[in-house]
């Protein structure tokens, strides 16, 4: 019934800080195992993470094209997550039908 696998997912993440951009991404890991596995899940344990690709994009900006310049950075990652799963296999659960 219960029963452990290991899988490895990709997630990107963006944000306007490095942390913020690592952050995003892990928080999309648990949505991407959901959609690749049928299974009821438990535990979700991250084993290792490498990196795809790491970007900063950098903008400048002025106000009336001349006042206040500034550049605005912003960066994005691409991961490789590999979790160990624990899930239960609901085509192992015996239901009893009542009438």
């Amino acid at each position: 019934m219960k029963e452990q696998f290991t899988t490895t997912v990709k997630v990107k993440g963006k944000g306007d800080s490095k942390a913020r951009a690592f952050s995003d991404a892990l928080n999309h890991v648990q949505a991407a195992v959901m959609k690749s596995s049928p299974h009821i899940l438990l535990r979700i344990e991250p084993q290792d993470v490498q990196v795809v690709h790491a970007r900063e994009a950098v903008r400048k900006e002025a106000f009336l094209f001349f006042f206040l310049r500034r550049e605005r950075r912003s960066y994005s990652v691409e991961l490789d997550v590999t979790v160990n799963v624990t899930a239960i296999n609901l085509d192992r659960v015996d239901f009893v039908t009542q009438r």
